[in-house]
């Protein structure tokens, strides 16, 4: 069986980032451009690009939880396909991006 992202809504953020001591902590990943995460980004996200993409999958266990996002839900989804494609088992891709998570703020 192929594994593949799964997409999530602004509802469902909750329920995923909320964790005990049972399950891994999700790692948020904004792929958008610098000057957009400097200027705001979901707290605890780490700034992925191409540059440092490499160095990421490489440090990150393959069964932690990754939800990525980008502006609209659009470029996240093939982010999110290359890192399931990399060997991650949970992959999670926002459904709206960072336009809906600040239009649920």
């Amino acid at each position: 069986m192929t594994a593949h992202f799964r997409d999530i809504t602004i509802a469902d953020m909750p329920a995923l980032l909320t964790h005990d001591a049972s399950h891994h902590n999700t790692v948020t990943i904004d792929i958008r451009d610098h000057a957009s995460y400097v200027s705001g980004h979901i707290e605890g996200a780490l700034h992925i690009t191409d540059k440092n993409i490499d160095q990421f999958v490489q440090a990150t266990d393959f069964d932690m939880p990754i939800l990525i996002y980008c502006y609209h839900g659009h470029s996240s989804q093939h982010a999110a396909e290359f890192l399931v494609n990399q060997g991650f088992e949970t992959v999670y891709s926002l459904i709206g991006g960072y336009t809906a998570w600040i239009a649920a703020q």
